[in-house]
């Protein structure tokens, strides 16, 4: 029997997470890159062009822009925000 057969979930971080820190690093880390994701689209950069801003390489990129959550860390994800000029701001919530 799986650990989640049955059980019901308020969102994918808590089903995919071992723990309920593990979910709420997911689900941080997945708004940060939707938040990056979007100012690159925005700006209608190619993939070389907003790595270089974002003081990354190509590849880097790609992968945020493929959603590919498990090679970002959040401290990761915080320096490419800011070499976008963008402040991170952090909210503990009840």
């Amino acid at each position: 029997m799986s650990r989640t057969q049955g059980k019901e979930f308020t969102d994918v971080w808590d089903a995919l997470a071992e723990s309920r820190p593990e979910a709420e690093n997911l689900r941080a880390r997945s708004e940060l890159m939707r938040q990056i994701e979007k100012i690159i689209r925005a700006k209608g950069w190619t993939q070389a062009e907003a790595a270089r801003r974002c003081r990354v390489s190509q590849p880097r990129i790609n992968d945020l822009l493929r959603g590919r959550i498990s090679r970002f860390s959040l401290d990761a994800l915080v320096n490419v925000a800011a070499a976008l000029g963008r402040r991170v701001r952090v909210t503990v919530a009840a």
